[in-house]
């Protein structure tokens, strides 16, 4: 999450893919909301008190990742660094008179669900932490056999009271390492404060109200800050697919350094797409095909042909970076894991050439959890590091800066923020550290994923 370092988290079991269709929500629609494209702050605080906190989430988060089971909105993101917690949160206000909620936002989930009042087990949790549907006169859950409740994996009907006219929609949604969330799946009026202060209201949103929220991929550390997950991934129950219709089937989002003071305005925009934007005729704007892959259809897939560092091409074969029949395999770009996961044998080939070449001596001892650590005590300035290009589906190539890969874990110390894949069927994972300061945009109508290094702090 967290978007946690990992981000953006959350994942569902396989199967919870096969039970969701492809049609936006129909109840979900915009009250006094600007002509095309709604944006958003995403909040984004201080950085991890410790590097091991970005690994130990990003641990949780790739758990669940490798067990499968034309109008805009433009809202801030927040950073949940300084709570322990590598995510981007979004600020949602839910119900009437509306509540204020954080909300982990990510790329790798669909369902959008919050803690709710009546939480079992979240007795560690102060009841501000919590939505109270009963303070909400436009909370409604969703009748057990009401057709937005089969669009949920696994749709429960084995938990509907046949006896009982109006039996809820009940929600039950495991993960890999045995966290779940359960409760009721509802629809309730959202408010959204867009970055230019106007407010956007939404009635029907489709979330689930959660009841019982236990394990450390929604409780622990690395979700510390938030109040629930907005997924947005590819199904039809996420916050991006219900808005769809409304927003043109694209939202993106620029994920800024938080290492920089003052710390620059990140955001999330729902619609409109780079053109919105007041970007100029030079600026370059890449795209890659999104893959679907039929097993994880909630992930966005990209294609990576290679990987050169310092102009030299890596000698990777092509076929790491395939999917496989059984749907494993591939890269996903992650807004809910913090650092970047390569398939093993790409890693090693990354680490190797960047050992190789990097000019400074290395750290008296090595940051737990990392592979390569140098010492830049001695640099006055930026350090000069090998510089990463990937070279993408369609054409694309995609050149983070150092910073984007390379992570102060100490002053002074500097490691690679790439870490190895160790599931045997795992696939690559983009983190948000890598993605930051560029603009991304998650084009579902044109299966594309576009990016530029312009437009990000822009108001």
């Amino acid at each position: 999450m967290p978007v946690l370092s990992i981000s953006p988290f959350f994942l569902l079991i396989l199967l919870f893919s096969f039970f969701l269709t492809h049609l936006p929500n129909p109840n979900a629609t915009a009250v006094a909301a600007p002509a095309d494209f709604l944006k958003l702050p995403l909040l984004h605080k201080p950085p991890f008190s410790s590097p091991s906190q970005s690994l130990s989430s990003d641990t949780h988060r790739l758990s669940l990742l490798f067990s499968r089971p034309n109008p805009t909105l433009k809202s801030p993101l927040i950073s949940g660094a300084s709570t322990g917690s590598g995510q981007y949160f979004v600020d949602i206000r839910l119900g009437t008179p509306p509540q204020s909620l954080l909300l982990v936002a990510d790329t790798g989930s669909d369902l959008v669900w919050v803690k709710c009042s009546a939480c079992r087990n979240c007795s560690h949790h102060p009841p501000s932490s919590a939505f109270l549907p009963r303070h909400s006169s436009s909370f409604s859950p969703f009748h057990c056999f009401d057709p937005h409740c089969r669009l949920l994996p696994h749709a429960p009907h084995h938990l509907c009271n046949h006896t009982r006219l109006h039996s809820p929609c009940r929600f039950l949604y495991s993960y890999a390492d045995g966290s779940l969330s359960s409760g009721f799946f509802s629809k309730e009026t959202t408010t959204l404060k867009s970055l230019s202060g106007s407010e956007i209201h939404l009635k029907g949103l489709s979330f689930g109200c959660g009841f019982r929220i236990s394990g450390p991929s929604v409780s622990g550390a690395q979700f510390n800050g938030a109040r629930g997950v907005m997924g947005l991934g590819r199904g039809s129950i996420s916050f991006s697919s219900q808005l769809g219709r409304r927003f043109g089937n694209k939202f993106s989002y620029c994920l800024m350094d938080y290492t920089l003071s003052p710390p620059p305005t990140s955001f999330l925009m729902i619609g409109g797409g780079l053109h919105s934007l007041p970007l100029t005729n030079a600026t370059k704007i890449s795209y890659t095909p999104l893959q679907i892959n039929p097993l994880s259809p909630t992930f966005y897939y990209i294609t990576i042909h290679s990987i050169t560092i310092d102009g030299v091409k890596l000698p990777i074969n092509p076929a790491v970076w395939e999917i496989d029949e059984q749907g494993n395999g591939g890269t996903v770009v992650d807004s809910g894991t913090t650092l970047t996961y390569l398939t093993k044998t790409a890693y090693e080939e990354v680490l190797k050439s960047v050992r190789r070449r990097v000019k400074l001596p290395n750290a008296a001892e090595l940051t737990p959890g990392f592979d390569l650590c140098v010492n830049a005590s001695g640099e006055s300035r930026r350090p000069s590091l090998p510089r990463l290009r990937f070279r993408l589906g369609g054409g694309a190539v995609f050149a983070p800066p150092p910073r984007n890969y390379f992570l102060e874990t100490e002053e002074g110390v500097m490691c690679l923020a790439i870490r190895a894949v160790e599931s045997g069927n795992g696939f690559s994972v983009i983190g948000n550290l890598m993605q930051q300061g560029f603009l991304l945009e998650f084009d579902k109508e044109e299966s594309r994923l576009g990016f530029t290094r312009r437009g990000c702090g822009l108001p």
